[in-house]
């Protein structure tokens, strides 16, 4: 699986001879392939280079020409020579991605213009293909398997670190090749901090545990959040978990192809501040993910552009409370034409263990 024909079809109508591929996820959209090396691409023809390391692995790829850096060249003098031996003149690179230091090192040696194109890859990004979308409901697959068995792990006594390493060793087990972010697992009172690092904090009986966590197959990520009692909770906590899963359930509903992230962020976020808590929401609805845990676009009131058909993004409303509990309940959605498709399989009603 790569991406080259589709980044070299945008070349022309953005006015440019080639793209420059350097970082790490611009390389593995582009060729499939997680090495260290750069990949030129033309309308006409692509290269990618890598060193000893990684150059036996990387002939699979398919649709470039393959090269090996030696150890006394850079992979700026390769470029250099193509851009000489191929008339480039108008050089686009992901200037999203590569640092001051590094640019000043490119434009001094390589003799062609560069022009700032982080924009095409982003916005081929967004849109999921169909094998894009399979080894993205294989993640998922993972990581809905994980939460169900961790539900006999969870009990007063475990501590968040270890619900943490668990997780990350059941989804290991069942064929991720590793976490698409650290998991946060937070009990009690650590539940209102939306990023909580798990601790030696032990669960205890009538408290919330939230669970946020993913993994990487096939390159690209997962991720959700579950939150489950264990014991029973107040009445306020079941009406925060209502409150959460009801926005949530509302902001899918708005969610479709050309709909603007602020519509279906507000669409969430006006079920929580009907329900008096709209203060302790304070983040964006969700975000896209894939190549990386967190891509554009995103359900935000920030981003009011429209969203293409293909794109895959969370849907993760919350409510954070001080000192006393927090709710998140997440999914990853696909948009379509006509609404969403929901990957996620995991139950969302609440769970008291």
């Amino acid at each position: 699986m790569n991406h080259f024909a589709n980044i070299a079809h945008q070349l022309p109508q953005r006015g440019l001879h080639a793209m420059l591929i350097t970082s790490e996820p611009g390389e593995f959209y582009a060729a499939g392939f997680h090495g260290e090396g750069v990949a030129l691409i033309t309308p006409e023809r692509t290269w990618y280079y890598t060193d000893s390391r990684y150059i036996e692995a990387a002939q699979a790829i398919q649709g470039a020409e393959i090269g090996m850096i030696r150890t006394e060249q850079t992979y700026r003098q390769l470029v250099q020579d193509l851009v000489a031996a191929h008339g480039i003149q108008r050089l686009g690179f992901e200037d999203g991605s590569m640092s001051v230091a590094d640019y000043n090192l490119w434009t001094q040696d390589v003799k062609a213009e560069f022009v700032p194109a982080s924009d095409l890859l982003t916005q081929l990004r967004m849109v999921k293909d169909s094998e894009e979308l399979a080894v993205m409901r294989e993640a998922q697959r993972v990581t809905d398997e994980a939460f169900t068995e961790i539900l006999n792990f969870i009990k007063p006594g475990v501590a968040e670190c270890e619900i943490a390493a668990r997780l990350t060793y059941i989804m290991a087990g069942k064929g991720a090749q590793r976490n698409s972010f650290d998991p946060i697992v937070a009990c009690g009172a650590n539940g209102s901090k939306p990023h909580a690092i798990p601790g030696q904090a032990l669960i205890q009986k009538g408290q919330f545990v939230t669970m946020d966590f993913g993994c990487v197959v096939g390159g690209y990520c997962s991720d959700m959040t579950r939150t489950v009692a264990v014991g029973e909770p107040t009445d306020e906590m079941r009406f925060v978990y209502d409150t959460v899963l009801k926005a949530q359930k509302a902001g899918i509903a708005a969610a479709h192809a050309g709909v603007t992230g602020a519509a279906v962020h507000n669409a969430g976020a006006q079920v929580i501040a009907e329900a008096g808590y709209g203060e302790y929401f304070g983040h964006g609805f969700g975000h896209s993910l894939g190549i990386e845990i967190h891509e554009n676009p995103r359900f935000s009131p920030l981003w009011d552009k429209p969203i293409p058909a293909g794109a895959c993004l969370s849907a993760e409303p919350g409510i954070y409370l001080p000192g006393k509990f927090g709710v998140r309940i997440e999914d990853v959605i696909m948009l379509t034409e006509d609404g969403c498709i929901d990957i996620t399989n995991s139950p969302k009603d609440l769970m008291i263990l």
